[in-house]
């Protein structure tokens, strides 16, 4: 069953004495979901060089944005999920337009998941169709939701510690086959294409204040479970894009169909067999993890925020991705791009405001505390608010 929020999450053995690392892997787990396996193909269209610094400079702006929304959670008594947050310290408004950016952006990652799932375990196996895979891996996931919070945060730790094998394994087996000549593509016409999909990538602040659960009485160690989070995604997006998009290339790339191009399945295609199957997991493990946290997150907002029933709110949330999914309503690539521009785009606007009113509002004395960054959170509010404005100019007028 599900845990009254705010209650602090009981462990045993190894994840008792390693909150810190459960804690982190948490926040990785949301982060590291379906955008990893965008990334190689956008940057490889629009270029590899001006790519691996967009992910760096957008890695660094959520490594912020993540503390920022730490910082909000500890200068606060009572826990909610990042609606309730938003309501506290910029009322109203700031609720309902953080429920709508949480809502696009779940709902958008969900549907992406399923439909990344299908495909690849797909491409794994080789027999059925797709959407028989989404199904299966529907079932599957809903059913340890269903259990509750807890069932999820070992699961986590485990999952996330085989990624990070599967990555090393990958790197060991295709060294020798990155062409540089597949680097060193670039292509202004397609500057902006990448920044959806990488701001999609890196979204991962819901998870924030379940680490509050998790960490339970150690609050102290929120900091170092962020930034830990945080950083490894920047990691792992640079050593994953680097591999993918040295032994495909564009051109490769070019000739799939739009939902082949998810970075491990043009892997499977175009690299020895193992690597691809090594490849494909890595998807399968990634997307799995995100899937649980995220879907964990909508339900709270349902049943926590706004006092629906635990069955409607596990319905809300499952039943529009999976339609959206079967029905084959979109393509892998796009739901990535304008999710995160858009949904991802008004999360990070909103932390910023929400970190600026906390310092001054908050009820409770923080285990860490950050400089107000005045400058730095204008930034981040211009550059995510134009990118909104850009994204939806090109995509609906």
């Amino acid at each position: 069953m599900f845990k009254k929020k705010g209650e602090i999450k009981e462990y045993s053995g190894f994840f008792a004495k390693n909150k810190t690392l459960i804690a982190s892997t948490t926040l990785i787990g949301t982060i590291v979901g379906a955008g990893i396996l965008g990334i190689p193909y956008v940057i490889a269209k629009a270029g590899f060089l001006y790519g691996f610094i967009l992910i760096c400079l957008m890695g660094a702006a959520f490594l912020f944005l993540n503390l920022f929304t730490g910082e909000v959670v500890l200068r606060t008594k009572k826990q909610h999920q990042l609606t309730g947050y938003a309501e506290k310290y910029l009322g109203k408004w700031g609720k309902s337009i953080m429920a709508f950016s949480m809502i696009i952006a779940i709902y958008g990652a969900l549907t992406a998941y399923l439909i990344g799932e299908g495909a690849t375990l797909h491409s794994i196996f080789k027999f059925s169709s797709p959407a028989v895979y989404t199904l299966l891996f529907f079932v599957i996931t809903f059913l340890i939701i269903y259990r509750g919070i807890k069932a999820t945060g070992k699961a986590e730790l485990f999952l996330i510690s085989l990624l990070l094998l599967v990555v090393i394994l990958i790197g060991i087996f295709s060294y020798d086959k990155i062409s540089l000549s597949n680097l060193s593509t670039f292509n202004p016409a397609f500057f902006f294409l990448p920044y959806g999909v990488i701001l999609f990538a890196f979204m991962g602040s819901p998870a924030i204040p379940e680490l509050q659960e998790v960490l339970g009485k150690q609050k102290n160690k929120m900091k170092k479970a962020i930034i830990i989070g945080s950083l490894t995604p920047i990691v792992l997006y640079l050593l994953f894009s680097l591999m993918v998009g040295g032994i495909v290339g564009l051109n490769n790339f070019e000739l799939l169909e739009p939902n082949q191009r998810i970075a491990t399945i043009a892997l499977s295609i175009y690299s020895q067999p193992i690597l691809g199957l090594f490849a494909n997991l890595l998807a399968v493990l990634a997307m799995f993890t995100s899937f649980l946290t995220l879907g964990i997150a909508l339900v709270e907002v349902y049943q926590y925020d706004y006092g629906f029933s635990r069955k409607l709110s596990l319905l809300l949330t499952f039943l529009i991705p999976l339609i959206i999914a079967l029905f084959n309503f979109t393509t892998f690539i796009f739901v990535l791009g304008l999710t995160g521009a858009i949904a991802g785009g008004i999360d990070g606007v909103l932390v910023v405001l929400m970190y600026w009113k906390a310092k001054k509002l908050g009820d409770r004395k923080p285990e860490f505390s950050l400089r107000p960054h005045k400058v730095l959170g204008s930034i981040i509010i211009l550059m995510f608010g134009l990118g909104i404005i850009y994204l939806v100019a090109t995509n609906f007028f």
